[in-house]
């Protein structure tokens, strides 16, 4: 039996934010890491990508109450360059944002839109085997009447980059359907060193976006990029779907929210409970009353009242189901 690498003593734990949104959010995620992991031995990361000429205005986080409660909670401010994406395709962050960390050292990239909700040093990484969040849905490819299948597909891209598309798979499944191949979600992802990961990460997205197989000409790119080639670096690294023992990550650990009204809606008792708690110090509060979902759902109560709409043991089957009963109760915000 092949030996699982340790889990080293300091860990590398990367989010990116920038203006707007994406600020709230990383204060949130290091707010209930400190608080969920009090102990956290490793560094937390919180790139920003910088002004250049793929951005219209200024995308760093620029205001002073988000920066200070940021250091207050032991997060590390560090720039990236947007050499290749940008505001024409943000997702692209995570990809770039790699380059800016630790060379050759551990690290597990979050979207700001995750919660910490239990101890991250207990999650056995294999540092070796990277894998990434398997909590999605089959958004990618879109198959058309008279278009490719999910084979034809995907398997242009495994043969784009030389590599072995049967092993992929999942023989548990049907041929056609769409969890038979290696799919994630970008929410997570890690990796033993994080300039190794970006660089393939990056090429792999590049020549993907610049010169896609004809199996592709009637698929959309965005935003899905990202989610198409992850399978791909990850592959090609020697991970796959089972690198991570179920129900931790996006479980016990770690809850991938999305939205504020997507946590209210759908979400644990015990994660709206520590977003609560998390958000309830006076200085947490006042940078987030800047925030119209945090007032309005947190402060104001509303989350209850949206919360009390759904049946947790019987959501509706698809995200968008949910988001649209969001909406048609006037209860979204992002």
């Amino acid at each position: 039996m092949a030996k699982r690498a340790k889990t080293p003593k300091t860990l590398n734990v990367l989010v990116v934010a920038q203006h707007g949104r994406l600020q709230y959010e990383a204060l949130l995620f290091a707010a209930s890491l400190r608080h969920s992991t009090p102990d956290f031995p490793g560094r937390l990361f919180v790139a920003m990508p910088q002004p250049g000429p793929l951005w219209p205005g200024d995308p760093r986080v620029q205001d002073p109450e988000i920066l200070a409660l940021l250091d207050e909670l032991g997060a590390e401010v560090i720039p990236f360059e947007s050499r290749h994406f940008g505001a024409e395709y943000p997702y692209g962050n995570k990809i770039e944002a790699l380059f800016a960390l630790p060379k050759g050292e551990p690290f597990v990239f979050f979207d700001t839109d995750t919660l910490i909700t239990g101890d991250l040093t207990t999650v056995p990484f294999d540092f070796d085997r990277p894998t990434a969040s398997l909590r999605r849905e089959g958004t990618w490819p879109q198959i058309e009447l008279y278009g490719p299948g999910y084979t034809a597909i995907w398997k242009s891209l495994y043969d784009r980059f030389g590599l072995d598309f049967d092993s992929s798979l999942d023989p548990t499944q049907p041929d056609e359907y769409w969890q038979k191949y290696l799919y994630f979600n970008a929410g997570f992802f890690f990796y033993r060193c994080p300039h190794l990961f970006g660089q393939r990460f990056l090429d792999m997205a590049l020549a993907i976006r610049d010169t896609p197989p004809p199996e592709l000409a009637c698929q959309s790119l965005d935003p899905w990029l990202d989610q198409v080639a992850l399978p791909l670096v990850i592959h090609s690294f020697g991970g796959g779907r089972d690198t991570l023992p179920p129900g931790l990550l996006d479980g016990s650990v770690s809850c991938h929210y999305r939205m504020l009204p997507m946590l209210y809606a759908r979400e644990s008792d015990a994660v709206v409970d520590l977003l609560e708690t998390i958000t309830a110090p006076n200085r947490i509060k006042r940078a987030l009353k800047s925030y119209d979902p945090a007032k309005r759902l947190i402060y104001q109560a509303r989350g209850a009242k949206l919360r009390a709409l759904f049946d947790r043991d019987a959501l509706p089957r698809r995200e968008q189901m949910i988001r649209n009963q969001i909406k048609k109760a006037g209860f979204w915000m992002r």
